[in-house]
């Protein structure tokens, strides 16, 4: 299964987006994982879930796929993203947090289970907290880069807002 810089590859603006949106889920996956070693039940779930809410429309304009962007494209471009969510099937919206939360629920119980081992179990926690988060959003990053490909309105330049009028 490629990466999304694997998707992305041959096309720098689109790599560049990639790469931009990394270090935005890095940090917040950071943040998951400092709440992880916090040992009140269901914090961290809380957490996560207001993290990707914030997360996936700044990933979104990344990418120029955020709605105020797509607002502002032509009648044919608009549809031509339509379209290319179709293909990819995905929503690019919070729908990606509930069928995420699904996939990642083993993970995150371990996680609430970890937590009452001391020191050993935080750690525990920090990390699955850490990877589940990665891992949701390095899935919507690859959506954004499928999308952008399908639609082949590729970023064009450093400015992400205008990347799908182009």
């Amino acid at each position: 299964m490629p990466t999304a810089l694997q998707l992305a590859e041959g096309h720098p603006a689109l790599q560049d987006a990639v790469r931009r949106s990394r270090t935005l889920l890095h940090r917040r996956a950071l943040v998951s994982a400092g709440v992880g070693v916090v040992p009140v039940p269901g914090l961290d779930w809380a957490v996560n879930a207001a993290l990707l809410s914030r997360l996936i429309p700044k990933i979104n304009r990344e990418f120029g796929l955020d709605a105020s962007q797509l607002d502002q494209l032509t009648p044919h471009k608009r549809e031509q993203v339509q379209k290319a969510v179709n293909i990819v099937g995905k929503v690019l919206t919070r729908e990606l947090l509930v069928a995420g939360a699904r996939h990642m629920g083993v993970r995150l119980t371990s996680q609430q289970v970890a937590k009452f081992v001391p020191v050993a179990g935080q750690a525990a926690a920090a990390l699955i907290g850490y990877t589940a988060l990665r891992y949701m959003g390095e899935l919507h990053i690859k959506d954004c880069v499928q999308v952008c490909l399908a639609a082949q309105n590729l970023l064009a330049g450093p400015s992400p807002s205008t990347a799908l009028s182009r």
